[in-house]
This record gives structure tokens, C-alpha cells and sequence, in this order.
């Protein structure tokens, strides 16, 4: 295998070249495994959410927002609870604006069926 093929003379190294496939792939994949991708997390949470445990969702929030990975809050409604929809959007509103020195708000608050989501994105470090 040339090694240099710039230098005068060309220099050439004879090896196993089934080992140094083997030895490549494995480079590639400790690199593949150090490289984190965007991974979307996920809060569920009901529009009848105690102070407490609203608390410990948000702490959830800010960790997962603290790691990098982006956060997608879904407030689910049951049975006759879809005419509260506004205090299901006052709910996310909160956490976007209590994690609001972790985040940015990716996307407001949407309705989508018997359920209102919201994305927050980590805010990028200076």
C-alpha cells in the first residue's frame, strides 16, 4: 500500500489488507458512536397537572434542553376536557417561558386532535 506517494522516492508499506479493512471500519464506527445526533424528547403532560408536578416536568425540560436534544411538550386531553383547550395553551406557554433561559420556542403551541404540542430547541451557547 503507498503510504507517501508525495515524497521522493514514493514510500510503500506491505500489509494484511483484510486487517486494515477490519481496522477502518472499526475506527469509523467509535467515531459514528461519539457523534451525537438531534434527538427529540418528549413531556407529556395533562392540562390538570398539579403545581409539584409541574415543577418536575419542567426540571425534565431544562435537563433534557441542558443536553442538547431537543423537546417536544405534549398536553393530551380526556373525554370532556377539550373545552379547557386555552388553559392547555396557558400550561405550555408557562414552560416555554419558565425554560425560556434554556430554550427558544421551535414552534408555538398547535392543536392537533385531543392533543396541543409545542418544540422547544436548546439555545445555542456563546
Amino acid at each position: 500500500m503507498e503510504v507517501a506517494p508525495e515524497a521522493n522516492p514514493p514510500v510503500c508499506r506491505i500489509l494484511d489488507y483484510g486487517k486494515f479493512k477490519y481496522q477502518q471500519e472499526k475506527r469509523r464506527k467509535k467515531s459514528k458512536k461519539k457523534h451525537s445526533t438531534n434527538v427529540l424528547k418528549e413531556v407529556r403532560l395533562s392540562y390538570r397537572i398539579g403545581e409539584h408536578d409541574f415543577e418536575v416536568k419542567l426540571r425534565k425540560v431544562c435537563k433534557f434542553l441542558k443536553e442538547g436534544h431537543r423537546v417536544k411538550t405534549t398536553l393530551r386531553f380526556r373525554g370532556r376536557e377539550m373545552i379547557y383547550k386555552d388553559r392547555g395553551k396557558m400550561i405550555l406557554e408557562r414552560i416555554a417561558q419558565e425554560a425560556q433561559e434554556f430554550s427558544k420556542v421551535e414552534s408555538p403551541p398547535s392543536v392537533s386532535g385531543r392533543r396541543i404540542e409545542q418544540y422547544l430547541i436548546p439555545k445555542v451557547a456563546k
